[in-house]
């Protein structure tokens, strides 16, 4: 779980603490307070939930302020509050909502890039393996970009740059996933759509010089001799001490490729 350095919080809350006036477990009802709660006694007990790790009702009480003090410093405050509180309860879904509900009405706020970077997180908190659906993996990348272009200097685009990396890696080896399965089912042109997508739109990926290989074994299987020539003199160029490098310029002379690193086609021939 990621740990946040909380926002400072407003200085009325020092004036109210936690409300202990308010009467503790009785003061509200499923996260509502009465309408004539003001903003420094909802965002007091928001805050001794949160500490209590009772996201979810911190949560809700936060979008309280904005619900009963609409368009004021503390509803700002109170919505982003919500966000990070819900994150913190593993509630992305809720945590999404409530940072771009954030992003809509404050663009260029104070705790923008923060709301950025939880939308990102809600995403790629549920980022899972590459043989299964790559959907959230795409919106973290996506959500994550947008943070580091929009915010490049905010601590939170730092924080954003690894997962970034990450998350382009995912996408990659789904590429490569995909390719090896079209790939040994002979389905080379479909296995080549799969493997330049890798070498020419993800950048220096770990998955690069196996991509740039197994493009070799899919252009000589279509007897696409020149093609592959060009292909693994690239991947000599570039990755000259790769395994891959080696087991390409294997099959360019032989026709055949030693097994390299556990590949599929470690017997494949070259069509004349």
């Amino acid at each position: 779980m990621v740990q946040f350095r909380w926002v400072k919080q407003f200085s009325v809350l020092a004036l109210v603490g936690f409300l202990a006036a308010c009467g503790g477990k009785g003061a509200f009802q499923n996260s509502t307070v009465p309408d004539d709660t003001s903003a420094a006694q909802i965002l007091g007990l928001a805050q001794e939930q949160v500490d209590r790790h009772r996201y979810r009702t911190a949560g809700n009480l936060y979008l309280e302020v904005e619900r009963l003090h609409p368009y004021t410093p503390e509803a700002e405050f109170a919505m982003i509050q919500a966000a990070k509180a819900f994150h913190d309860g593993k509630l992305l879904l809720e945590s999404r909502a409530a940072a771009n509900r954030y992003i809509d009405f404050y663009p260029r706020s104070e705790h923008t890039a923060l709301a950025h970077y939880l939308v990102a997180l809600s995403y790629y908190d549920q980022i899972v393996d590459i043989q299964r659906d790559q959907q959230n993996t795409f919106h973290a990348l996506q959500a994550l970009r947008i943070l580091i272009e929009q915010f490049p200097d905010s601590p939170y685009a730092e924080l954003a740059l690894p997962k970034f990396t990450t998350a382009l890696n995912q996408l990659a080896g789904k590429e490569m996933d995909i390719g090896r399965y079209y790939l040994k089912r002979h389905q080379y042109s479909a296995a080549i759509g799969r493997f330049d997508a890798v070498v020419n739109d993800y950048g220096d990926t770990p998955h690069l010089p196996e991509a740039m290989h197994r493009l070799v074994e899919a252009y000589l299987s279509l007897g696409l001799d020149a093609e592959a020539s060009r292909m693994a003199a690239q991947l000599a160029e570039r990755f000259p001490d790769s395994q891959w490098a080696a087991a390409s310029a294997a099959l360019i002379s032989t026709g055949r490729q030693p097994d390299a690193g556990g590949g599929l086609f470690g017997q494949a021939f070259r069509r004349n």
